[in-house]
């Protein structure tokens, strides 16, 4: 069984910092791990994701520029560090984890690929 477990959530402030962690357990062969952000009222939207393979990174076009993805095998934990945050991007952040084979950019981007999702936290960006 595979669990996710994000951190690193809370309030800051427009224009302030946040490192999002998402550990990762259980023995599973994984292509590809995201964040995805749900705020109130609103559809779930893609934020980040890497492509296991080739470690090529995408990003939502609302946070490029601003998030950086990275991802420490060794330890099976992703990270999201969030720069010059903005009250728009305040919503609860999930992790997620695709068990399946290395696939085109597109699919990477799709909530509905991926297998596991974490419990989420929550990101508040508020004066």
């Amino acid at each position: 069984q595979v669990h996710l477990v994000e951190s690193g959530g809370g309030l800051v402030q427009p224009g302030g910092s946040l490192r999002l962690s998402c550990a990762a357990s259980g023995a599973v062969s994984s292509d590809g791990m995201g964040w995805f952000r749900q705020a109130p009222g609103k559809e779930r939207e893609f934020v980040a994701a890497i492509r296991v393979a080739d470690r090529n990174t995408f990003y939502g076009r609302s946070v490029k520029g601003r998030f950086t993805l990275s991802r420490d095998s060794a330890k099976n934990t992703m990270y999201l560090q969030m720069n010059s945050l903005k009250p728009e991007d305040t919503a609860v952040y999930y992790c997620a984890l695709r068990a399946g084979r290395n696939s085109i950019m597109t699919v990477y981007l799709d909530a509905d690929s991926y297998n596991y999702w974490g419990q989420g936290t929550q990101v508040t960006v508020s004066s």
